[in-house]
């Protein structure tokens, strides 16, 4: 599938703030999967951009903008050729245990300390074990959204797995780092994915449509590659499915706050106003991102 994306980020302060310092995790990635073929950032008040890879890989874009000012525009723009996905490997448990998965897995087999004290997960625990470790991600991309609602404004970006608990429902980051907490549990490695996702009903001919950035998790299953090697799975608890060509990846991290698509600071007393949207525009769907 081939994507045009803007996404479009506009402060306006009350006032006027100056050491407007940014950085942003909005270039989609390069992958096995997904070709990047345009790609440009524009800012106003106009600013010098730096770019450079962080720990995990994913493109980071600073800036600052020094002088006074009272508003701040993002305009990004690029073109994506996704395909579909490999069919994942379903391997048995006793593959986790291999010394070449643990090393693949590294930190993300780790447990970040975002799991609830006083065993609040046991039972979510025992209900997503399945008999292979691909059948427990299948499992958990429907077990989270039947046990919680998706609904905006239940939490917020600092909201912890005891603030959805609690509140019976979240959005995608919260859905992501349940399933991310779970699966590191099952000794699965996973890791947080932040991108955009082409949410047009398949029944609606629309070539373009409003969406949000997105969240999903990618689960590192055993014994799937040509030589056998580990290979990262895409899965979407908010949409009941594992990942595909309709999800275009950014970034991965361990959990959302290694890959925020911005993140800033300025300074000032001045309160900020945001308004931020992201189109996507289907152009060409037979276009394929393999070489």
């Amino acid at each position: 599938m081939n994507f045009a994306i803007r996404y479009l980020t506009e402060y306006r302060y009350e006032g006027k703030v100056t050491d407007n310092l940014n950085a942003l995790r909005v270039r989609p990635a390069t992958t096995s999967t997904q070709r990047v073929d345009d790609f440009h950032v524009r800012v106003d008040p106009e600013a010098r951009l730096q770019r450079h890879l962080d720990y995990y890989g994913t493109e980071v874009i600073e800036f600052g903008v020094p002088q006074p000012h009272d508003h701040l525009a993002i305009d990004v723009r690029a073109r994506v050729v996704t395909a579909a996905p490999p069919d994942p490997p379903a391997t048995k448990w006793e593959a986790l245990s291999a010394g070449s998965y643990e090393a693949a897995g590294g930190e993300f087999l780790l447990p970040t300390g975002d799991e609830p004290e006083n065993g609040a997960l046991d039972e979510l625990f025992e209900a997503s074990r399945a008999n292979s470790p691909l059948a427990t991600v299948q499992l958990l991309s429907e077990l989270i959204p039947d046990r919680f609602e998706y609904r905006q404004g239940a939490t917020y970006v600092g909201s912890t797995i005891e603030d959805l608990l609690a509140a019976g429902a979240g959005v995608c980051q919260d859905f992501v780092h349940l399933g991310l907490v779970l699966l590191r549990r099952h000794g699965i490695a996973a890791r947080y994915v932040s991108g955009y996702l082409w949410a047009a009903p398949e029944d609606d001919g629309d070539d373009s449509v409003e969406v949000e950035t997105h969240a999903w998790l990618e689960a590192l299953l055993p014994a799937g590659g040509q030589r056998g090697e580990p290979v990262w799975v895409g899965a979407d608890p908010t949409n009941r499915r594992l990942a595909g060509e309709t999800h275009v990846k950014i970034g991965h991290g361990r959990r959302y706050s290694d890959v925020p698509p911005i993140k800033g600071v300025y300074r000032g007393t001045a309160s900020a106003e945001l308004e931020a949207s992201v189109t996507m525009t289907r152009l060409d769907p037979q276009a394929s991102a393999r070489a």
